[in-house]
């Protein structure tokens, strides 16, 4: 599934909620998807399950997850994830932040807006 850098300066619970962010963002994880139970996925990556009940709280929390008792945590359809305010300013701190990086890099308006065609395009569902 994914593997953790035990060296990085994020926390591992961080990393767990990133890594599967990164998974259901990119469509290697489909809406309704079951994901590997708390214990599964501590015995493949090889950390505290408390670690990972946390991550998958939080995931649920942000609307990533949803549990149904007895049966597991399953991947959340997009349209159910909740916005996280604090998670969007953060992102839009980096966008602007890599924004002013390509304009010091030379590039002009019209090739950064071309940029975000293509990405957008290249992601397909994510410019709708």
């Amino acid at each position: 599934m994914f593997q953790l850098d035990l060296k990085s300066r994020k926390s591992i619970y961080q990393q767990i909620i990133d890594n599967i962010k990164e998974l259901i963002i990119t469509g290697i994880l489909r809406p309704s998807e079951r994901i590997p139970s708390v214990r599964e996925m501590a015995s493949i990556l090889t950390v505290n399950p408390n670690t990972i009940q946390k991550a998958y709280r939080e995931l649920e929390r942000q609307g990533y997850l949803y549990t149904v008792t007895g049966q597991g945590s399953f991947v959340a359809a997009q349209e159910d994830h909740k916005p996280d305010e604090q998670r969007i300013r953060e992102l839009e701190s980096r966008l602007r932040t890599d924004l002013k990086e390509l304009f010091y890099s030379g590039l002009t308006l019209e090739q950064i807006q071309q940029m975000f065609v293509e990405i957008l395009s290249e992601e397909g569902g994510l410019g709708k």
